[in-house]
């Protein structure tokens, strides 16, 4: 349960800083104003609340695990939200990535 408990926070912390980054960009880049900016602003800092919920204590390995989620959901959102296409480049580092996501926080520990 603990390991679901974790991945489903690291989705939902995904979507919160990916799309509160994204909106802060159309708000900005787009020129659709500063309710989109603002709403960013507040997912972003939404991110930051849920990346204290995981059930590890330890900051630095819960970002540097984060890191590997935020690099295959920028892939999916810009899939999904922007029309852009992976290459198998793209999809191998996201892999890379998500097995680093495994090794640090999942790997036994004594």
């Amino acid at each position: 349960m603990t390991v679901t408990r974790s991945l489903l926070l690291f989705a939902l912390a995904a979507l919160l800083e990916i799309g509160g980054a994204w909106l802060v960009w159309q708000g900005i880049r787009e020129h659709k104003g500063l309710l989109w900016v603002g709403i960013g602003v507040i997912s972003l800092g939404l991110y930051g609340v849920v990346a204290t919920l995981q059930p590890d204590a330890n900051f630095g390995r819960i970002l540097a695990a984060y890191g590997g989620i935020f690099v295959t959901g920028s892939l999916a959102w810009g899939m999904v939200v922007d029309g852009f296409r992976p290459d198998r480049y793209d999809v191998i580092g996201a892999l890379v990535c998500l097995v680093g996501v495994a090794v640090i926080m999942y790997a036994p520990r004594g």
